[in-house]
């Protein structure tokens, strides 16, 4: 079987508005469930094709300060 997750992903959410987004979103961050991880990653790869060079400098530099508070928390 040949499964294109991101297809299917992209079509579960294409008619979502942006309530339903950011719920999609806050309920994958608060379920925690590794499942939900590569839509989570689908959503983050629309989002870094829709975004600026500026914004995503400022995402690479939250990512970082967010890395690093869940390193600290690890040890």
């Amino acid at each position: 079987m040949n499964l294109n997750l991101r297809k299917a992903i992209l079509s579960n959410i294409a008619t979502n508005d942006q309530q339903q987004l950011e719920a999609t979103i806050v309920d994958a961050i608060q379920n925690g469930e590794e499942k939900m991880l590569p839509g989570l990653g689908v959503l983050f790869e629309l989002i870094w094709n829709q975004s600026a060079e500026q914004d995503r400098k400022e995402m690479v530099d939250a990512l970082e300060q967010g890395v690093k508070s869940a390193s600290q928390g690890l040890q």
